[in-house]
């Protein structure tokens, strides 16, 4: 709330220099602000009085807008990327798979682990247990496992996400 909006009797009083000037009714503090040509900004609504400061308002919103797009910028959106295997997955493409798998883990991205099973294969669950396993084993280096290996309808899944850099 600013300016005429603040409708409580009197506020605690914070001035453009960050002094603190007192409790003050509101009808004076509004208009030592005027004076100054700055607003008087409510600050902390819920204290007991609450705490106003007079500032540039308008300078005050376009510098908040401006950290707020300079956090959005610098920011990492994750995304989940999803690699497949198969129950009866041969050593060459499982290696090609393992590969994308490490390279999502280094882009910093989580990844989904699945072990597809077609008609029979779904009695050998233990096959692509043992699959996803080897699978956590190699990367254990890299990343940290957010869901172990887990049989859901036809398909083993395990996530798997980045282990966060240390400064």
């Amino acid at each position: 709330m600013i300016n005429d909006e603040i409708r409580v009797r009197e506020v605690r009083l914070v001035g453009a220099d960050g002094e603190q000037i007192g409790i003050k009714p509101t009808r004076e503090a509004l208009q030592m602000a005027i004076d100054l040509n700055l607003d008087l900004v409510n600050v902390a609504p819920q204290a007991k009085p609450p705490v106003c400061r007079i500032m540039d308002y308008g300078k005050f919103r376009y510098e908040q807008q401006k950290k707020e797009k300079e956090a959005r910028k610098n920011q990492k959106i994750v995304d989940v990327k999803e690699v497949w295997f198969r129950s009866n997955i041969e050593e060459h493409d499982y290696q090609t798979k393992f590969r994308n798998v490490v390279k999502f883990l280094k882009e910093g991205d989580k990844v989904k682990c699945s072990v597809r099973f077609r008609g029979r294969e779904i009695t050998h669950a233990n096959v692509g247990q043992k699959i996803l396993e080897r699978v956590k084993v190699e990367v254990a280096d890299l990343c940290v496992v957010e869901r172990q290996p887990k049989l859901e309808g036809r398909a083993m899944i395990m996530i798997l996400a980045p282990k966060l850099k240390e400064n």
